[in-house]
């Protein structure tokens, strides 16, 4: 299930067993934090935590499993697995772990994002089998705005949507921080509807950015976007290198797309030979219908004197000739300064 979907579940009863896997810290955190509520609520008085790293005992989450706590009838075993591998003993303890649950316990398994033969490994199916499983997925930044919106109202605010844009701007990609600019603004303001200036004097612009978010930009043809990314990895001491590596395997994936393409290609098949994946293909196919040829031989043309500028070789500011090689991708190209 979603994490969206747990808190229904855990006020039917809490179940014996639940794993939580994902790549997004604060979600998983929250529904960690929920399951350990719930097992308190329901008489798990004593928790034991195991987190599993190196020379980690592996009999110790067995024998905790098969008994009951010192105080109460019931407790929660806690056990993380930061890595998301338990090698061959942890894979064996899973099993019999899964094998022999003890029922009037409640156990809680927390994991990293698992890639899909992870998922369909024989350990993770045997765990997985009776448990309440919950995939903690990204909130998307076309979903962001209403993320947002329904924090707000738990503190009883509101905001109008270009006000919960402005905040998905600021925020996009680190729910945490969201969530501490979120409470800040609980702090800070009143309930009821929140100004757009109010808002913008009590928070700070703590989104996080990586050169795959910037790749996704520059391809759909957003250059506001893409400029205010690169502006953010600049600001946050990124290396322009792998700015300019990102920009070179994207003007080459394009370039070989476009001419697939041209040979009578269907655009998801040519994008697939050019090994691009997830979201990214839809902005690669944009790119590909968007961008012309003309446009493209002059983007092949920069990238070995934009490679040297970033490597401190030539004249002028290379984060500049960085932002108007992106935008001319974006489609918005820049005036030479």
């Amino acid at each position: 299930m979603r994490a969206d979907d747990l808190p229904r579940q855990l006020a039917k009863g809490v179940a014996p067993l639940y794993v939580i896997h994902g790549d997004e810290p604060l979600l998983a955190l929250e529904a960690a934090d929920a399951v350990r509520a719930a097992a308190r609520a329901a008489g798990c008085e004593e928790r034991e935590t195991f987190i599993v790293e190196q020379h980690f005992k592996w009999d110790a989450l067995i024998a905790a499993n098969a008994s009951r706590g010192l105080f109460a009838d019931r407790k929660l075993i806690d056990l993380r697995i930061p890595s998301g591998r338990p090698g061959v003993d942890g894979v064996a303890a899973l099993a019999a772990l899964a094998a022999g649950l003890n029922r009037d316990n409640v156990t809680l398994v927390t994991l990293p994002k698992l890639d899909r033969a992870t998922q369909q490994s024989a350990w993770f199916e045997a765990l997985s089998r009776d448990a309440v499983t919950i995939a903690v997925q990204p909130v998307e930044r076309d979903a962001l705005p209403a993320w947002i919106g329904a924090r707000l109202a738990r503190a009883g605010q509101r905001a109008p949507p270009a006000t919960l844009e402005y905040l998905a701007d600021l925020c996009e990609g680190n729910l945490l921080a969201a969530r501490q600019e979120i409470d800040k603004l609980a702090l800070l303001l009143p309930p009821g509807e929140l100004a757009q200036d109010a808002v913008e004097a009590a928070v700070s612009d703590v989104a996080r950015f990586d050169v795959f978010a910037l790749s996704e930009a520059w391809l759909a043809g957003d250059a506001p976007r893409a400029l205010r990314v690169l502006a953010a990895l600049r600001d946050a001491g990124e290396a322009l290198t792998l700015v300019v590596w990102q920009l070179a395997e994207d003007v080459h994936a394009l370039a070989a797309v476009r001419a697939a393409m041209d040979g009578g290609t269907p655009a998801a098949v040519a994008i697939r030979q050019a090994r691009v994946w997830g979201r990214r293909q839809a902005a690669m196919e944009s790119a590909a219908r968007r961008v012309s040829r003309d446009t493209l031989r002059a983007l092949v043309a920069r990238l070995a004197p934009l490679d040297a500028l970033a490597k401190g070789l030539g004249h002028g500011d290379p984060w500049d000739a960085a932002a108007r090689a992106a935008a001319t991708l974006a489609g918005k190209p820049l005036a030479l300064a």
